[in-house]
């Protein structure tokens, strides 16, 4: 998928590591109903791309999503019938199982506007990394919605607790950078000037791991949501056993024993 050439967003690859921006940053990058199918569909295809290890969701013009297009999704859904709009909110929720399910880590590199689905995307994604400036809001309240979009009401309260998670989806407001990060919804702040080279060089340090083990990190991150610990335990058991039939596993060992540096090849 190195090459792949998408109509709603940019794509670019290299390194084994794929970046995505959406491509209106004169409007601060909303999303659109094709922009929604495109990267759904993207995400989908990622589960069979042997050329890429990592995915950056990237920031464009210093700010990196303001939900849905007012004029271009907000308008027409005022018009449509219950199927239809079941058919859209289904599609958007669609989005994020893809990401969840792409078998990739995803890293969100968020400047500036961070809101709506634009926040559900940073949220979906493994790894959050954001500037100092980032305002991320799920604000669908505020446009008479409830806040459970998306996965929002599952996923959020995992990554900062019930009541954080509560408060941000009643009222809509902001969570400031400095509260999402000692949340524990950003992982780590960096300058505006810094943010796209240590979203890169995180990236980095991931494809050069051992990619194949990474994504079991990923399935079991996210299977074991719906496990009780017994389950769990068991379920890692048999992924790790899967992991040790590996000729990472193998590097890393003999690479130990030799005092040398493991070089994983991700299989």
């Amino acid at each position: 998928m190195s090459d792949l050439d998408p109509v709603h967003f940019e794509w670019s690859c290299a390194d084994r590591i794929a970046t995505i921006r959406l491509n209106r940053p004169d409007r601060k990058n909303p999303l659109t109903f094709d922009s929604y199918a495109e990267l759904r569909d993207t995400f989908r295809a990622l589960v069979y791309a042997d050329d890429v290890d990592v995915v950056i969701f990237a920031s464009n013009g210093g700010n990196f999503c303001s939900g849905g297009d007012v004029h271009d999704i907000i308008g027409p859904l005022v018009a449509m019938d219950m199927k239809q709009l079941l058919n859209f909110t289904r599609m958007t929720g669609d989005l994020v199982k893809a990401m969840i399910g792409c078998g990739k880590p995803i890293i969100a590199a968020v400047e500036g506007v961070c809101v709506g689905a634009g926040a559900i995307i940073a949220m979906a994604s493994d790894l959050r990394l954001a500037t100092p400036d980032a305002k991320c809001a799920f604000l669908f309240t505020r446009v008479g919605l409830a806040g459970c979009d998306m996965g929002a009401c599952a996923m959020l309260p995992r990554i900062i607790g019930q009541g954080r998670a509560a408060e941000l989806l009643y009222t809509g407001r902001a969570m400031t950078a400095d509260e999402g990060e000692r949340w524990g919804f950003w992982n780590a702040l960096h300058g505006g000037d810094q943010l796209n080279a240590e979203a890169r060089k995180l990236a980095g340090r991931l494809a050069a791991g051992p990619t194949f083990a990474h994504g079991i990190t990923k399935t079991q991150l996210n299977q074991e949501w719906n496990m009780g610990l017994e389950q769990a335990i068991e379920a890692e058991a048999q992924a790790q056993a899967i992991c040790m039939q590996t000729g990472d596993f193998e590097r890393a060992y003999r690479a130990f024993v030799g005092k040398d540096k493991p070089v994983f090849e991700g299989n």
